[in-house]
């Protein structure tokens, strides 16, 4: 299995000094030109003890079945999660960063007991007033965040698929919108579906004038 094992060093930080309900929060979907941004916060046990967690890495370093593998395991494991989803309307409106941004309170809002300190990846959450740590590559360093790529990914790709069967023809299911050859071509011969982020530009390039 390939990418390194993410630390528990930053959870293990945050205990020392109290804190109980330590959530780590992740993205899918940012970059996609199609459908939702879903964002997922999980609060894990301090002694979670499993025989699959060194399996744990970040979503984009493992294969779709061990996803859904490590998804449904985390589930029966986590104290809590949390998803948010924030649809490609609000991303044409908002921007994807303040999207981005939204997805992961709604998800942090989902979780119950609630969160005490937030770990997450690359960004910051203002208006938030838990303490937070961005980590740059987060998904790939910090356990609690890798945990959450899993969840956003396995749920955003569920999401995408269920989204083919609306739309057909743009091979949503296999490429979850993302930027891929057979994607741009599918958009300069269909045009863009109602749920492609025509903000985007390249979709926006495929929109007959």
């Amino acid at each position: 299995m390939k990418g390194q094992i993410p630390s528990f060093a930053e959870e293990e930080r945050l205990m020392a000094q109290g804190y109980q309900f330590i959530a780590g929060i992740d993205e899918a979907g940012r970059g996609s030109l199609a459908g939702p941004v879903v964002a997922a916060a999980v609060i894990l046990p301090g002694n979670v003890n499993v025989p699959w967690l060194d399996q744990i890495r970040d979503s984009k370093q493992l294969s779709p079945v061990r996803r859904e593998f490590l998804f449904h395991h985390l589930y029966e494991v986590a104290i809590s999660v949390g998803i948010g989803v924030v649809p490609h309307e609000v991303i044409d409106v908002r921007g994807i960063v303040k999207a981005t941004q939204l997805a992961m309170k709604l998800a942090i809002e989902q979780l119950s007991p609630p969160a005490e300190s937030l770990l997450i990846d690359y960004m910051r959450l203002p208006g938030i007033k838990l303490p937070q740590k961005a980590i740059t590559n987060g998904d790939e360093l910090c356990f609690s965040i890798a945990c959450a790529s899993i969840m956003a990914k396995v749920t955003r790709d569920q999401m995408m698929r269920e989204l083919d069967g609306v739309y057909p023809g743009y091979g949503l299911a296999q490429h979850k919108g993302y930027g891929t050859k057979e994607h741009f071509s599918c958009l300069r011969r269909l045009g863009p579906s109602p749920v492609h982020r025509c903000s985007f530009r390249p979709v926006k390039d495929t929109i007959k004038k």
